[in-house]
């Protein structure tokens, strides 16, 4: 059913990230015909390293129609695996050939940021709909007045661009999150965790077939190797061509406090992981010189407030996550999709905040859960002690349902994955709009 809006509503999107990106998608494939978005980045490039698709967000690309450019070079893990950093000794192994794709009705997929990111920008371009402006720097807000100031990179010039609706998908240092709690006579204030992350890769003909290191490459597993206050996460993406390493450890302030994230010292990240076992130190060994990036892990408490106005934030201007339970990116996902289904509803501009209320209202409590669930994993796997949290993870191959490790939990799997965010918009639409 095409929206009673489609071809009036002009929405303007800040941000062509994932949750920019998937905003617009959901919007074209309701049925908008004015969308629009604006990122200050020249070009869309092959950025980031490797990303987790789970169930929940596989599910809203199926829909979209866009799975299939995620899975043609995606992995589908078959288990997970957590291990001792420095004996490489199995402690929990998670199986989810078992039940995810039974269960959820999709496998737990890895892949590279610039597969989802490719997905969602051919996805919006092929509806023929959506207008991307590359190069734009947004310099003030109008909430007000539904509108902002755009300046072009290469030009200079300036030119304030009216809207219907704003949807504000600029990342976690959102500068339209920072104008509405000033707006409001709030600070918008991040919290430093003490913890860094390393993002590394290793590509496959680096390792020259080594036997020691090729399962890695032609295995379907993740490994999470766990330490004192330091762990890594790695799994292979791009068909098994490379092997994608994310690590977390206590911050020791090598990247500035006004940059967030930094190129790293490979020497210096060898040193950090000096005690981990001998085919982790291989790995190391092998990320090329200039490849090693570090940033600050950081987070905002749950905000009390998404939208001013007839704008809202999405992803990470709102909500961002620490990659501790692989729900950053699905999380954003998920706000897009719910905002096709809403928006959708609406019958006459003047019911748009009460709409955006609503999408408030849906969201908020399920990504304050992921936010502060995403948190007291990174205490529970990095606080407790050594001897006690590892026999932990042994004890849970007899159980199944719990693991120390949240991101790996039976519980939070059926909290996370069998959600159906768009079916949960369509049905909650109509009792949470009669509220307002």
């Amino acid at each position: 059913m095409v929206p009673p809006l489609a071809d009036t509503l002009k929405v303007h999107i800040i941000g062509a990230g994932m949750g920019g990106m998937g905003c617009a998608l959901a919007l074209a494939k309701a049925g908008f015909k004015q969308i629009n978005v604006w990122e200050a980045a020249p070009a869309l490039g092959e950025v980031g390293a490797g990303i987790n698709i789970p169930p929940n967000l596989a599910r809203i690309l199926d829909g979209w129609g866009v799975l299939p450019i995620v899975r043609s070079e995606g992995v589908d893990l078959t288990k997970a695996n957590v291990l001792d950093c420095s004996t490489d000794e199995i402690l929990s192994t998670v199986r989810y050939e078992d039940y995810m794709e039974k269960d959820y009705g999709y496998p737990f997929m890895t892949c590279h940021r610039a597969a989802l990111q490719r997905a969602l920008v051919q996805g919006a371009e092929a509806t023929g709909v959506v207008k991307l402006h590359l190069g734009q720097y947004i310099t003030e807000y109008d909430f007000d007045e539904t509108r902002f100031q755009v300046k072009d990179k290469d030009s200079q010039s300036t030119q304030w661009v009216e809207a219907d609706v704003i949807l504000a998908a600029d990342g976690i240092k959102s500068r339209a999150r920072a104008v509405m709690l000033m707006r409001k006579g709030e600070i918008d204030e991040v919290t430093d965790t003490a913890q860094a992350a390393y993002r590394i890769m290793v590509r496959r003909s680096a390792i020259k077939e080594d036997p020691e290191l090729l399962p890695f490459f032609t295995g379907t597993q993740s490994y999470r190797w766990i330490g004192e206050k330091r762990h890594i996460i790695a799994y292979p993406i791009e068909s098994g061509d490379l092997f994608n390493m994310s690590t977390t450890q206590p911050d020791r302030n090598f990247v500035q406090a006004d940059t967030w994230t930094a190129s790293g010292s490979k020497a210096e990240m060898l040193a950090t992981f000096h005690d981990f076992c001998p085919r982790v130190q291989k790995l190391l060994n092998l990320v090329p010189e200039g490849d090693v990036l570090e940033w600050k892990l950081r987070i905002h408490e749950p905000l009390p407030e998404w939208i001013d106005n007839r704008s809202a934030l999405v992803g990470d201007a709102c909500h961002p996550t620490l990659p501790h339970i692989a729900q950053g990116a699905a999380q954003a996902i998920e706000d897009a999709a719910a905002l096709g289904v809403l928006l959708s509803k609406l019958q006459t501009k003047d019911d748009i905040v009460k709409c955006l209320r609503v999408y408030q209202d849906l969201r908020k409590p399920r990504t304050d859960w992921a936010v502060l669930t995403a948190s007291a994993n990174s205490r529970g796997l990095h606080s407790r002690d050594k001897s006690s949290r590892d026999a932990e993870f042994k004890a849970v191959a007899k159980d199944g349902m719990t693991n120390p490790d949240k991101m790996l939990s039976r519980d939070v799997h059926e909290i996370l994955f069998r959600y159906d965010v768009v079916a949960e918009a369509e049905k909650n639409y109509q009792a949470l709009f009669a509220e307002y």
